[in-house]
């Protein structure tokens, strides 16, 4: 049992704070601490209702690393949860290093005036993470995350060498709204409008965004959907660790209504990351428009259908051709009657609480900067099966349809 100190209260931190109260028998305390305390606040009276297990909250501004480091040492949690924004993971790092602590985070970092992200900045710290004996797990959401461990996991139990990797993400829920994000919509939209790039005869290739699509059809009847060729962070580090990758691609669905939305939005600038002037003051445009669209938070209630996210693994087994489909198929209003979420958040929220127990259970606890895909996958798949995402695998002799 150790304490744990969760930093971000969205939709995914709500999320994650229900699946460690859900097991106090690991989680021995939890803390939940936002810039916007009054939201940590509103998480935890909806915890103790549900589980009958107390949060503590606290505020905090995750940019600071005095501030950070103050909050730190007053809690003095076995690891940090890092749910905040991609902008803070450095700062966050800063503070555990400085404390003692562990830390975990969901995606990679990102500067706030790029859009740009990779993990450079963060496997820089592997060094200082190694000689303090602490460990840093990076990723530890669905995509990336539970995708680099369905990698992982093929490669181990089902083929004796990888060569085609595709990464799908199908949302197939619909909330209602002309055009809204399922996650944070600033972070959303720089990750859709960047350059895509992928994998190919080892080394990366640019293409234009959005500009390669094609048809999948999902298992268990989610249904088919169009899917969008885009970069994501987990293809860098599955690229490193995988040298046997000829080709690795992801793939995530939009609908036409959304993609319109985006191009109009993109159109008229109001998808800019650079400071624009109006009325003396300076603003960002994608900021603003964050603060237009619904909050992801607050999705759940009216989101329905399924997701179904998975990693498509062609390669060879005996000689013999093979491909493999690990995936997860996940209900919104079954998620949302569980912990008032939608499938999204859920889907990021349960391994980054998988990813804890790891840590904690001293399953993959080790000194050094990880992606989860450099780890044991076995006790991740069987936990992510136990806690919410049920895993499921199609095999097939030969190779299938999507494009290699």
């Amino acid at each position: 049992m150790k304490k744990v100190l969760i930093i971000g209260a969205g939709g995914v931190g709500g999320v994650v704070v229900a699946k460690c109260a859900q097991l106090s028998n690991v989680f021995s305390e939890i803390v939940l601490a936002s810039r916007t305390e009054s939201k940590c606040i509103a998480i935890a009276k909806q915890v103790k209702q549900n589980y009958g297990v107390t949060v503590e909250t606290a505020q905090v501004d995750a940019d600071n690393v005095p501030e950070l480091v103050e909050l730190i040492h007053k809690v003095q949690p076995f690891m940090v949860i890092n749910v905040a924004l991609p902008y803070q993971d450095l700062t966050i790092m800063d503070a555990c290093l400085e404390t003692g602590v562990h830390y975990l985070d969901t995606a990679n970092y990102e500067p706030k005036d790029e859009a740009k992200f990779e993990y450079s900045w963060q496997w820089a710290y592997q060094d200082r993470f190694r000689d303090a004996g602490l460990m840093a797990l990076l990723g530890s959401g669905f995509d990336p995350g539970a995708t680099s461990v369905f990698t992982a996991y093929a490669a181990k139990h089902y083929f004796d060498e990888i060569q085609y990797l595709d990464i799908i993400d199908v949302n197939g829920g619909d909330h209602g709204y002309p055009f809204a994000t399922n996650f944070n919509p600033e972070i959303n939209i720089r990750e859709v409008t960047a350059e895509c790039r992928h994998w190919e005869n080892g080394e990366f290739v640019t293409t234009p965004a959005m500009s390669k699509s094609q048809s999948f059809t999902c298992p268990d009847n989610v249904g088919t959907y169009n899917i969008y060729r885009m970069y994501h962070e987990e293809l860098e580090s599955l690229a490193k660790n995988f040298p046997s990758l000829k080709k690795a691609q992801f793939w995530m669905s939009f609908g036409d209504a959304y993609l319109k939305h985006l191009e109009v939005l993109g159109n008229v600038g109001m998808i800019g990351i650079e400071p624009v002037e109006f009325n003396g003051q300076q603003i960002i445009p994608i900021q603003f428009l964050k603060k237009l669209l619904p909050d992801p938070s607050t999705l759940g209630p009216r989101t329905k259908g399924e997701i179904c996210i998975g990693c498509l693994v062609k390669g060879i087994k005996d000689g013999q051709k093979k491909s493999v489909f690990v995936y997860t198929v996940k209900d919104h209003q079954d998620c949302y009657k569980e912990v008032q979420s939608q499938a999204i958040s859920y889907s990021t929220g349960v391994p980054c609480m998988v990813g804890a127990k790891m840590m904690i259970e001293g399953h993959w606890l080790k000194a050094g900067v990880w992606n989860l895909e450099e780890l044991n996958p076995d006790p991740f798949i069987k936990d992510l099966d136990k806690y919410g995402m049920p895993v499921r695998v199609i095999e097939q002799d030969g190779w299938g349809d999507l494009e290699v």
